[in-house]
């Protein structure tokens, strides 16, 4: 009787173990490439673009600024200061989802 328990035991140890299906196989584009590695590197392209319209738009206002009266500031001066604030946002919520 041990025999029988100890063989029925065994042969329930050398089944094996159900494949982990909590992870998704990542996706691969045609190319191979994984999926996410693209959208991280265009992304990043995307990213360094609007920095440089950011550096263009800060460079603006700055100007802008500085030709401007000690209490007076146009119109156009505070559009500017609200897409440099739309352009950070983008940036920061790109760099911060990955």
């Amino acid at each position: 009787m041990m025999f029988v328990i100890a063989a029925v035991f065994a042969g329930a140890q050398q089944v094996p173990p159900f494949p982990d299906k909590t992870k998704p196989d990542p996706v691969r584009l045609p190319n191979g490439k994984l999926q996410t590695d693209e959208i991280v590197k265009s992304e990043h392209k995307q990213s360094l673009k609007d920095a440089e319209e950011l550096k263009k738009l800060i460079g603006e206002f700055c100007d802008e600024l500085e030709k401007a009266d000690e209490f007076v500031v146009s119109v156009q001066t505070i559009r500017k200061l609200e897409e440099i604030e739309k352009r950070a946002k983008k940036i920061r919520n790109r760099m911060t989802r990955n």
